[in-house]
């Protein structure tokens, strides 16, 4: 079995085929997925998605991308909805530095540093997205140490990430690791122990190599797999059973 970490399946590009494509990934030895919200909205939707599924979980969060209108009666909402059963964690929250029209970095660092503290009250792990901000969205989540989480779509350097290893944090990789211009991700995936390692897709982006450029959905997840299987020279079936262990461990999921 196989555990999707990490997939977006309020998205509208799954409008025309989100009813059966989720019931579909049992039968494709996807047996669970984690779907994080970006804003309250998505979040909703999220929980809604995992109400349906057996299979399917849902995180709140508020992605810095889409924290413009960010008040503090936000935290609130969240608040609420992580009372729901099937939320496993607080996210996607982080730091996003690489669009300019993105909100002011400070703002990000306010909202982060607020969905961090509401993590620490609700005793929920956390879903960080770090992009162009690896110093500052590790040294934010520093101040938090009773917070345990997973960078997804790790893209920091080695020596982050054992640092992250030694605070007890995952890292998760995608597709992205599969890429021919991938650079850091397969030697932090050489270097750190599996026992640390979490897959996901991130769909519908970033779909694995030989899907790269087209809708990524969680049926390719094997791919990053089989990826990581043959940078650390064992099996993909071995990296499917720990990292699905790690993942249902760190989420609570029995």
């Amino acid at each position: 079995m196989l555990f999707d970490t990490h997939a977006h399946y309020d998205d509208d590009w799954f409008d025309e085929d989100r009813q059966a494509l989720l019931a579909s990934m049992p039968e494709k030895g996807v047996g669970l997925i984690v779907n994080p919200g970006c804003t309250l909205e998505s979040s909703r939707t999220a929980i809604a998605l995992a109400q349906t599924y057996d299979h399917v979980y849902a995180a709140v969060g508020i992605h810095p991308e889409n924290c413009h209108d960010f008040v503090p009666q936000h935290i609130d909402a969240l608040r609420e909805l992580a009372k729901h059963p099937k939320v496993v964690a607080i996210g996607e929250i982080g730091l996003d530095y690489y669009w300019e029209e993105n909100p002011p970095r400070e703002f990000q660092q306010q909202v982060l540093r607020a969905q961090l503290q509401l993590a620490q009250e609700l005793k929920l792990p956390v879903i960080i997205h770090d992009r162009e901000a690896h110093a500052d969205t590790l040294a934010i989540v520093k101040e938090f140490p009773s917070v345990k989480g997973v960078f997804h779509c790790y893209s920091g350097s080695v020596e982050d990430a054992r640092t992250l290893v030694k605070m007890g944090w995952m890292l998760s990789f995608n597709g992205a690791l599969t890429f021919k211009n991938a650079r850091k991700a397969p030697d932090v995936v050489a270097e750190l122990p599996l026992e640390h390692l979490m897959i996901e897709t991130d769909a519908p982006y970033l779909a694995p190599v030989p899907h790269r450029g087209k809708r990524c959905d969680s049926g390719l997840v094997y791919l990053v797999a089989e990826k990581i299987a043959q940078i650390k020279g064992i099996s993909a079936d071995e990296v499917a059973r720990i990292t699905t262990e790690n993942g249902k461990r760190f989420f609570g999921i029995e």
